[in-house]
């Protein structure tokens, strides 16, 4: 008999691990609260405007393939991309970068600069690559059990050689003379939901990958992979049930037995929690399941530490502005302080921002001569602020203000037919996401590698974890690989049975 996989989120982490245990020959469904698949990856469709409302940038394209690849299926059939080149502008004070994944244009970018410049960013590029293979093979790639897997010899030696203990910017630093480049090559970090003054120097490996595999873009929007992953996934047998929270999994001593959906209980072999892991440890597991996990919800409100928030914007505009590209990012002038603001509390009253605009590459986000503009502001998690319904709507109108001035879109308040707000209350509510993070769990040092929460639970056998909050992070690809390693997990278990 087939063994029954429950799978806890339609989230692209829940979605690739079923997917993957669908075509192993187990027999797995999907359980999801909301009524749409893909998590964060969701959308938005108002009067005939349609939004990406979660993620939009893609990079690493081999990593969205690779499920359907590894199921025996094209993935051109399934969802279709374009390379994006230049892929960015980026506005620092009066400055504008265009940003390149062409060597030759790169070059032109830092030879301009300097000379010291160029030869900085040619040495980052080498440094980084080969931390970026260490980190690949040794610890984004792989999961962790035990302590053993990860306090021996040789990975402590790979973990040492990764050199993480600076900050990236003040890794960058070393390479860089140009402040302004600097940023340049450091402000990714945010795509993760850290500061680059305090996160970890590995995550430089993120402008890396964007300058060697480039930026590339789904043909009808992010959504369209979420949909991808369904009907794959549908296609092999697989059951969703929309509109199905789960309400708790059912244990028995060390074991996972079952889940309880609507009052009753359904049997399981093993659940799959794509949930976000604080809500699921939290709320989903009980008493005694916490106990035998070492977690409790006072270490999950007191202990572990989050990642910042987002305010996002989405604005229906009756005409096109030819001078926004795909994806554009304003800095603010004191980045540090903006950046330090946030992580206090503060609303920055100098945001930076990034804005998406898909209409210039896509004509099917709205009507004929409008576009879909998406505006997302860092700001902090609930932990740290609350903003009203009222005070998110002033400052919405703030941000469109300075958007207007910053990149001369005339008159662009009276231009908006629709505009929808979503807060890090929305977060915390559409998402279950602990102090409405945009991220999850913050990859700090101590948050990250063997210390990040595992995809197997240490201690209740048949309950695995995927999705940002889990190893190996957040930004999609990882999500991806996390739900791969999740039923990597799945599977080792089932073949010593």
């Amino acid at each position: 008999m087939k063994q029954k996989i429950t799978v806890i989120g339609a989230g692209v982490g829940g979605l690739t691990a079923a997917l993957k245990l669908q075509a192993h020959g187990y027999d797995v469904t999907i359980l999801e609260k909301n009524h749409h698949v893909g998590g964060k990856m969701n959308q938005l469709k108002v009067d005939g405007y349609r939004f990406d409302m979660g993620p939009t940038i893609v990079m690493m394209p081999d990593v969205y393939r690779q499920p359907f690849v590894e199921t025996g299926a094209d993935p051109t059939d399934y969802f279709t991309m374009q390379r994006v080149d230049p892929f960015m502008t980026v506005q620092i004070d009066d400055e504008r970068y265009p940003i390149s994944n062409d060597l030759v244009q790169l070059t032109k970018l830092f030879e301009t600069s300097s000379d010291a410049d160029m030869a900085g960013f040619l040495n980052y590029l080498a440094d980084i690559y080969r931390k970026y293979l260490n980190a690949k093979d040794n610890f984004i790639d792989r999961s962790f059990r035990s302590p053993r897997d990860f306090f021996n010899l040789k990975t402590l030696k790979q973990a040492f050689q990764l050199k993480t203990f600076s900050s990236s910017y003040h890794d960058m630093q070393k390479f860089i003379p140009n402040q302004h480049l600097q940023y340049l090559l450091s402000f990714q970090t945010l795509y993760i939901g850290i500061s680059p003054f305090s996160g970890p120097s590995i995550y430089n490996i993120i402008p890396m990958i964007e300058l060697l595999y480039g930026v590339w873009f789904i043909d009808g929007g992010m959504y369209q992979y979420a949909k991808a992953l369904e009907r794959r996934f549908t296609e092999l047998g697989g059951t969703i049930e929309l509109g199905h929270p789960v309400e708790k999994i059912v244990t028995e001593q060390d074991q996972v037995v079952g889940v309880r959906v609507q009052g009753s209980v359904r049997s399981t072999d093993a659940v799959v929690v794509n949930a976000d892991y604080p809500y699921a440890v939290e709320t989903l597991l009980s008493q005694d399941a916490q106990r035998r996990e070492h977690v409790s919800p006072q270490r999950v409100n007191q202990k572990l530490q989050y990642s910042m928030s987002c305010l996002l914007l989405y604005l229906g505009v009756d005409r096109k502005y030819q001078q926004l590209g795909l994806h554009t990012i304003k800095m603010a002038s004191d980045f540090k302080r903006n950046l330090s603001e946030i992580e206090t509390g503060v609303l920055p009253s100098d945001p930076s921002y990034y804005l998406y605009n898909p209409s210039a590459l896509d004509d099917s986000f709205a009507p004929a001569g409008c576009s879909s503009l998406y505006v997302l502001v860092p700001v902090a998690n609930l932990r740290h602020q609350h903003l009203t319904e009222a005070e998110a709507q002033t400052y919405a109108q703030q941000v469109i203000q300075q958007a207007e001035q910053d990149f001369a879109l005339t008159d662009l308040a009276n231009h908006v037919q629709v505009q929808r707000v979503f807060t890090p209350t929305d977060f915390a509510e559409l998402y279950n996401s602990k102090y409405g993070t945009a991220f999850g769990l913050k990859p700090t040092l101590r948050q990250s590698n063997y210390f990040r929460p595992h995809n197997k639970a240490r201690r209740i056998q048949g309950l695995y974890f995927a999705g940002a909050s889990t190893h190996p992070g957040a930004g999609v690809p990882i999500v991806i690989t996390s739900g791969e390693l999740a039923a990597r997990e799945v599977e080792r278990d089932g073949s010593d049975d």
